[in-house]
């Protein structure tokens, strides 16, 4: 069986390949059973040495195109940053390091809805932990998180105090990473939200707080705005707060209204930047993501779209290639591109901006009339930097706000000591 078609069936068809290619899989033994009689079974990481060998031979084999025709990056992933990229992923990038340290993390599968759901679950040893459920987007995965994970749960070791610490539950969403791929539309933002509330019932928490960026603040919002049994408040570093008036004046292009203050005409130009010329792949993959199979079929080609995602992320990674680590480093950036390509996810993921637009829950940045507790954390070079007067009305029980001088889209993978900072104080007055 070649690595290709390992990793492209269902979930269930793969795990079944297990025992013959012994590529990804449950542990041995049997699925455990809980109370409720749903099952959570170990899971392990281990890609045949085929897959690595075919991947190099792949970016061994890039056609490249010419190089752009300007001197900056407004015709997207410049030639010299892509070949850097794939000269390190070719000859110095190790792909088993990153999955040793995926599998020193308790990893488990369960079914929810009909579908297989990956998670990483880890209890902290302190009494009285606070449980939260973390949510990542696209282009990222479980990787953006491994950084806080030590932090949250042991955070004596790392500048708090056993009253800072968190059980921690970082699920893969549908489509990605380990998680099964949905074989039907519908898997949208609300559906995710109602299994992660499963989810967390299922490991026994019956009182939570939830966190979440990019997706995973849709995830995260919809979640509070259901308000599932339990769950207490949530945090989002990709705040929905833009006033449907400023909404308005966006959409048609037009400039920033003069009433606006400093920051909110500072958020104004984020968003009017990101909507003119950030928007494209989000447009593709709302349309037409099967349309997508040249990053399936090649690393590089799947690199380059994960890193046209928003022009500040772009940027910083272009650094890094360039020799500046700044918040990721090359291995970073390289482990998240790998995982999606080893588990063939380039399309399953895209398929979620399909569903949302197809199964809408409400504009991306648009308030959602949330009840409940809210903390929001405004990193400066994410697609915007939420104003303080948009989330206290964006929000009517905002408990924390905080506007950071450093970090961008994927701030818990960039700036995880600021970032687990964050949590603790932004659901310090929630613990009971």
């Amino acid at each position: 069986m070649s690595p290709i078609s390992l990793l492209s069936p269902t979930r269930r068809e793969l795990l079944a390949a297990t025992a013959a290619a012994g590529a990804i899989g449950l542990l041995a033994g049997t699925r455990s059973v809980l109370a409720n009689g749903e099952g959570i079974s170990p899971f392990s990481v281990n890609f045949p040495e085929e897959a690595l060998a075919e991947l190099h031979q792949r970016v061994a084999a890039t056609r490249w195109p010419d190089k752009e025709t300007v001197t900056d990056d407004t015709q997207g992933v410049r030639l010299a940053t892509i070949q850097k990229l794939a000269k390190h992923w070719e000859t110095e990038y190790d792909w088993r390091k990153m999955e040793a340290r995926l599998n020193g993390l308790p990893q488990f599968i369960t079914e929810i809805d009909g579908l297989d759901i990956h998670f990483i679950h880890v209890r902290s040893k302190h009494e009285n932990a606070l449980p939260v459920i973390v949510t990542h987007g696209w282009p990222g995965s479980i990787i953006e998180q491994l950084k806080i994970i030590e932090p949250l749960t042991n955070p004596t070791a790392h500048g708090g105090s056993p009253e800072d610490a968190f059980d921690v539950v970082i699920p893969s969403l549908p489509g990605y990473g380990f998680s099964g791929k949905p074989t039907a539309p519908g898997w949208n933002p609300p559906r995710i939200a109602k299994a992660w509330a499963v989810l967390m019932q299922r490991l026994g928490y019956t009182k939570y707080v939830a966190q979440g960026g990019d997706w995973g603040n849709a995830v995260t919002e919809l979640m509070a705005l259901q308000e599932p049994p339990g769950l207490l408040g949530i945090h989002t570093n990709m705040a929905a707060t833009v006033p449907a008036d400023i909404a308005k004046v966006l959409s048609a292009g037009s400039p920033a209204p003069v009433s606006l203050s400093p920051d909110e005409k500072r958020a104004y130009d984020q968003l009017d930047d990101f909507y003119k010329n950030g928007l494209g792949y989000a447009i593709e993959m709302n349309n037409r993501p099967q349309t997508l199979y040249g990053i399936v079929d090649s690393p590089v080609g799947l690199a380059a779209w994960m890193l046209d995602h928003d022009i500040r992320s772009y940027q910083m990674i272009a650094r890094v290639f360039d020799g500046k680590p700044e918040g990721l480093s090359k291995d970073d950036i390289l482990d998240n591109i790998t995982l999606y390509w080893l588990t063939n996810t380039a399309i399953s993921s895209a398929r979620l901006y399909w569903d949302n637009a197809h199964f809408p829950s409400g504009g991306f940045f648009d308030p959602r009339g949330i009840k409940i507790p809210v903390a929001v954390s405004a990193f400066p070079d994410e697609i915007y930097q939420a104003p303080q007067s948009w989330a206290e009305k964006a929000y009517p029980k905002l408990i924390h706000y905080n506007r950071l001088d450093k970090g961008g889209h994927f701030a818990a993978w960039e700036q995880p000591v600021v970032f687990t900072a964050e949590l603790r104080a932004a659901f310090r007055t929630l613990r009971q």
